[in-house]
């Protein structure tokens, strides 16, 4: 499904007249000369906004009335075996929105046992794939018609804009399953042609019971793209939901029963990596491990299910580039490079974080990306805004601490500008306590907005080398570093420098240079004049360090199936 159409409008027609993201704050202290080359020079100074966003009338008690918040195993939602909840916050408020049953090595193995059960001797497996079709399509019926309550429900849970809910992820994952509901009679193997007196043919078939381990960004979406293609082939699954965001996935637990998947085939566990994933991920009854997440947690992924040699495939993190060519259309494609970077925050993992801007445009172009990023407005996300709050008191201090290497940013003090030198003095508490580092250039943003929700300003760096952690390491957050390049081999070269793999960007005018540049990125996709541009048809996965195996598409199904030739002797072969 393509980024809608009505979502993009919402996203670009926001007022001009909002509130700024930041505030110029000049204290009229004298600072010392220091050397102009080390730190950065900030163009447009910043510091802590002092009032959080105001809160929308939301209810989320009201919001959350439909959820059992509890644990889905072979058809019933039960207390964790310990009794342990966890709680889940509003990353709006702060607040605690819901105690969870807190799955762990005991709801794991019972899990793991009611789908290993439903698999080898239950209904799902032995249906045609039609049958199963049938319950798919009826699943995504039932969640289109309740699209709005996991719309809201997704919002609360998430921090992302309610428009972001509504337009995009709520009806892709409505398509991913009636995607694979249309495939799931038509996965078949083929009809071989032997050299010897034998007839073979292959079978490919459902691969048994799949774990799937999902991150908090796209928390329903991320669901779909693994149970939609496991159910379709026949799998059984065991869902890991993150701990910040386990809703959706509980209610949609609710819609799978009542659309007639059996007990046992379907089952949920919210918990924590280290305890309900670790558990998982190593069972023996578990044939299947589908991740999507950080590399690090990838590799501890693969190490666990080394010792059982688990089918394993892994949707890793990303650093991608987006390459903005000579010639283009700079007010459209400075509104979709801020999109690449900007949608969800910043959370997700093909981010176009990496804003490779050809000489001839550089300076024009960064002039538009920070008014662009100036306007963007950020808020309660069930308001008219473009960025809501980030997920969790973690993810905040990272993407903090990522704005303090790239621009030494103050997080609650004030920032001297030092006309002559591009070098930054702050001060905490009014004392002199650190100098920049890094080098970039602080064009806007770079700080908490309030001290209640989890919400920062949309930064922009320009001068940004490829060097610096926020130029090679994957922030997860809305920090767009904008980078100068001259010609093609020195920018490919700078693109397919990281160790990650997953997405790019090309906009150019010029189509030999789209399929060069497209071809010679090592990454598993790149959009050619537009972004985030999905689609249930198109595969999506990575290179290198950002995973392997595809999610979406027909390659989906390559994850949960097996391939079996059956071979038959010919007394009387036709070819002899």
């Amino acid at each position: 499904m393509a980024y809608p159409t009505a979502v993009r409008t919402h996203f670009t027609a926001m007022s001009a007249s909002a509130s700024p993201l930041w505030r110029v704050l000049s204290t009229g202290r004298r600072v010392p000369a220091v050397p102009a080359r080390h730190g950065p020079l900030v163009v447009a100074p910043f510091a802590t906004a002092v009032e959080s966003p105001t809160a929308q009338d939301v209810n989320p008690a009201q919001i959350l009335r439909n959820v059992r918040p509890k644990l889905l195993i072979d058809g019933d939602f039960v207390d964790a075996a310990s009794g342990k909840t966890f709680p889940v916050l509003d990353p709006r408020t702060e607040d605690v929105i819901a105690q969870v049953a807190e799955a762990d090595a005991a709801d794991v193995d019972r899990a793991v046992g009611a789908a290993r059960r439903a698999f080898d001797s239950g209904p799902w497996r032995k249906m045609s794939g039609r049958q199963r079709g049938r319950v798919l399509s009826r699943l995504a019926d039932l969640l289109e018609e309740r699209a709005e309550e996991f719309a809201r429900i997704e919002t609360l849970d998430n921090g992302k804009p309610l428009a972001l809910s509504r337009g995009f992820d709520i009806p892709f994952v409505v398509s991913h399953f009636r995607y694979f509901a249309g495939w799931a009679d038509k996965i078949s193997g083929k009809t071989l042609q032997t050299n010897s007196n034998t007839f073979a043919y292959t079978l490919h078939e459902a691969v048994g019971v799949a774990a799937a381990i999902i991150p908090w960004n796209l928390p329903l979406l991320m669901m779909a793209l693994k149970a939609a293609p496991a159910l379709a082939c026949g799998c059984t699954v065991v869902l890991k939901v993150a701990e910040q965001t386990p809703m959706s996935a509980l209610l949609f637990g609710e819609l799978a029963l009542e659309a007639g998947v059996p007990p046992g085939v379907f089952n949920i566990l919210p918990g924590y990596g280290p305890t309900a994933g670790a558990a998982l991920v190593a069972h023996p009854g578990v044939d299947k491990v589908s991740f999507t997440g950080s590399t690090e947690v990838g590799r501890e992924i693969m190490r666990g299910a080394a010792d059982g040699v688990k089918h394993v495939s892994l949707e890793l993190g990303g650093k991608s580039a987006a390459i903005v060519c000579p010639g283009v259309d700079l007010e459209s494609v400075v509104e979709e490079a801020h999109d690449a970077l900007f949608m969800n925050q910043g959370q997700a993992c093909a981010a176009g974080s990496r804003t490779f801007v050809h000489e001839s445009l550089y300076d024009e172009f960064v002039e538009r990306a920070v008014e662009r990023a100036q306007r963007a407005t950020v808020g309660d996300p069930f308001g008219d805004v473009q960025l809501g709050p980030l997920v969790d008191s973690a993810q905040l201090e990272k993407v903090l601490g990522y704005m303090r290497e790239g621009a030494a940013q103050a997080g609650a003090g004030y920032l001297c500008l030092v006309a002559e030198y591009s070098y930054l003095i702050y001060r905490l508490n009014g004392s002199l306590i650190g100098v920049a580092t890094q080098g970039a250039v602080v064009r806007c943003g770079g700080s908490r907005i309030g001290s209640k929700g989890y919400y920062v300003e949309p930064t922009v760096f320009s001068d940004v080398r490829d060097e610096m952690s926020i130029a090679k390491e994957e922030i997860f957050g809305p920090v767009q570093s904008i980078m100068k390049w001259s010609s093609v081999e020195e920018v490919l070269d700078r693109a397919n420098a990281s160790p990650y793999g997953l997405g790019a960007g090309v906009w150019t005018k010029d189509l030999d240079l789209a399929n060069r540049i497209s071809r010679g990125l090592r990454v598993g996709t790149v959009w050619v004049n537009c972004y985030n541009q999905f689609d249930d048809a198109a595969p999506f996965g990575g290179y290198k360090m950002s995973g392997f195996g595809r999610d979406m598409s027909e390659y989906a199904l390559q994850n949960f199936t097996e391939v079996k030739a059956v071979v038959t002797p010919l007394q009387d072969p036709a070819w002899i």
